[in-house]
């Protein structure tokens, strides 16, 4: 018997983080509780970023060493770890976490050093050494439950999504002379779609690629209509055919509703690059009867929606 063979990939790494900027200290800002889900969801967005899912990496304690902020992280699958490895190896998580932050903290830059360690073991050693990396990381298996903590914080970022719409959208502006944008989503410079307005229930906006906000709001808020707004986004996205619209439904289907949405859009964003705008976005939420929705992304519903 090969029960060996079907035992799941499991594990462990710790993540250290430091600011360069003196008047930036992460652990204070950790430790206080205004900031404390602020910084959460850039990390939680950034490492979704680098393996492609939401549950792709597990945060399972966030520790505070003064001057560094330390998460540690859990793997359950070889590939996502070997993601999050290439994505940390070529600074493109780095790139993330600090775009990230600076939308989160509404900061003009937060500059980041980055450490990864597994045990004993500096896997910015052997960072070329990709299989002896996935080996050390496997090694370490995860000592302890997720922390309460980060449950709480899990449920605080749904709520904290939509109440940060309004000021994220002013930071975007800030965030706009950034080089290198959080991936996936591509860089919103002046060369975004041959289609520069749009026109919704009568009024004229501006077109504009999706962001990691409209991905979050897209996934909490169209329920069970995904799959209806994936055949809508189809037409014009060869990425989001019908057999693959079905393997994200079966392959995602005890995360729920949510994993789902997010893994459909995050197809689409992949695929289509500075093409995935909110205007073809909004075209398939019409055609769906998803206004609200529409009206969500485009931040039509008052001010007093988020008090």
């Amino acid at each position: 018997k090969m029960a060996g063979s079907s035992a799941p990939w499991i594990g462990s790494a710790y993540l250290f983080l430091q600011s360069t900027c003196k008047t930036i200290v992460l652990p204070s800002l950790y430790e206080s509780s205004q900031k404390k889900p602020s910084v959460f969801k850039a990390l939680k967005l950034a490492l979704a970023d680098s393996t492609g899912s939401v549950n792709g990496v597990d945060m399972l304690k966030v520790h505070c060493s003064h001057p560094h902020l330390i998460v540690q992280l859990k793997f359950c699958k070889q590939e996502n770890c070997r993601r999050f490895l290439q994505s940390y190896r070529e600074g493109t998580l780095q790139e993330s976490l600090q775009n990230h932050l600076q939308l989160s903290l509404a900061m003009t830059t937060v500059p980041l050093e980055m450490e990864l360690k597994a045990g004993n073991e500096h896997l910015d050693n052997m960072l070329k050494d990709e299989d002896r990396c996935l080996e050390c990381i496997y090694r370490e298996k995860p000592d302890r439950l997720r922390d309460e903590e980060i449950t709480e914080l899990e449920e605080c970022l749904k709520s904290l999504i939509v109440h940060q719409s309004i000021n994220n959208n002013t930071a975007v502006k800030d965030c706009a002379s950034l080089n290198s944008p959080s991936l996936p989503y591509p860089s919103q410079g002046s060369s975004l779609s041959p289609q520069v307005t749009f026109i919704f229930q009568g009024q004229q906006f501006a077109n504009r690629t999706l962001t990691p906000d409209d991905h979050q709001k897209f996934a909490k808020l169209v329920s069970k209509k995904w799959k209806q707004v994936g055949r809508s986004l189809q037409k014009s996205c060869r990425a989001l055919r019908d057999p693959v619209i079905d393997n994200l439904a079966l392959e995602y289907d005890r995360e729920g509703l949510y994993e789902q949405a997010y893994q459909l859009l995050l197809r689409f964003i992949q695929s289509e690059g500075k093409k995935a705008t909110i205007a073809r976005l909004i075209a398939a939420l019409e055609e769906n009867g998803l206004i609200s929705l529409a009206e969500e992304l485009l931040g039509l519903h008052s001010n007093e929606d988020c008090f």
